[in-house]
């Protein structure tokens, strides 16, 4: 296929770019700088020129591809007004087209809210944080858009060598300090490697029926406490990690602060029985500690 990647330069853009290229798909990338556009050439993708803020300069190209993957974000206050520009400029450029376009858009396991000792999946009512509520709203919008077949991925969080969502732990003890905790240490995590997600989002890609929903997840829950403990072991620290109330880790870093500090679980078992898809990296602690 033809894939038009939305954030190919991103933790989770670029590993999807890498996985399309390893199986034979053709890919052009959004490209904002010169910079990105070397890397997007680099990695194996056509760079397209063009500002995620501004999609109509960009998005008549969907009239010559065969699906779009929108894995891009642009962190500004406005994250959801930006995204629904495009996906509005994408859904009127494919309007024209023959076919329907696959856009596969991406939400995530914030937007199930806390799940306790329960396991969410695709039949879970959402209940989002109040500052990813217009994810919620932007997919429902783009499901009965104009000349568009919608795929939804939502990831759970993402890791990888350098630490992924684990960076704060990483950086911590590799300097030696208590790695900070946020909300209690029974907050807990689903997980998947950005590289098993990229493998998630292919398969969808290929074969996932428009309209369709997958949670992906190669773990359902770790307790963010025990991945302290394996990140501080590995790297010698002998520091007590702290906690941070979730009150204040948001009050510092924003609304967005109160999702790692969840209790949450999340099941694939959905995408792995329709889809067949496979995690390769399926135990964070013991994978992390030998690959970093």
């Amino acid at each position: 296929m033809h894939v038009l990647l939305l954030g190919g330069t991103g933790s989770i853009g670029s590993a999807i770019l890498d996985e399309l290229i390893a199986h034979g798909h053709q890919v052009t990338a959004l490209a904002r700088s010169e910079r990105s556009a070397v890397r997007l050439g680099e990695a194996g993708a056509e760079p397209l020129p063009g500002d995620l803020a501004r999609p109509r300069d960009w998005a008549g190209f969907v009239t010559g591809a065969d699906a779009v993957i929108q894995a891009a974000a642009d962190f500004d206050s406005d994250m959801g007004g930006i995204d629904r520009a495009v996906l509005e400029a994408i859904s009127s450029a494919a309007s024209v087209r023959d076919t329907p376009l696959r856009l596969i858009y991406t939400g995530g396991c914030w937007l199930f809210g806390e799940t306790g000792s329960g396991v969410a999946d695709e039949k879970t009512p959402y209940d989002p944080l109040p500052s990813f509520a217009w994810m919620l709203e932007n997919w429902r919008w783009l499901s009965g858009a104009r000349g568009i077949a919608p795929i939804l991925i939502h990831p759970a969080m993402v890791w990888d060598e350098d630490g992924g969502v684990l960076h704060r732990y990483v950086d911590a003890a590799r300097k030696g300090n208590p790695i900070e905790i946020w909300g209690s240490p029974d907050a807990t995590w689903p997980l998947v490697h950005r590289r098993d997600l990229a493998s998630a989002y292919r398969l969808a890609l290929e074969s996932a029926p428009a309209g369709e929903t997958y949670c992906v997840a190669s773990e359902e829950g770790v307790t963010t406490v025990s991945l302290a403990d394996a990140v501080a072991h590995h790297f010698g620290s002998a520091a007590q990690h702290s906690v941070l109330p979730v009150a204040e880790a948001v009050a510092r870093h924003g609304d967005w602060a109160a999702g790692p500090a969840l209790i949450q679980r999340m099941s694939s078992r959905k995408i792995r029985r329709n889809l067949g898809w496979t995690p390769r990296r399926t135990d964070c602690i013991a994978l992390f500690s030998g690959t970093i």
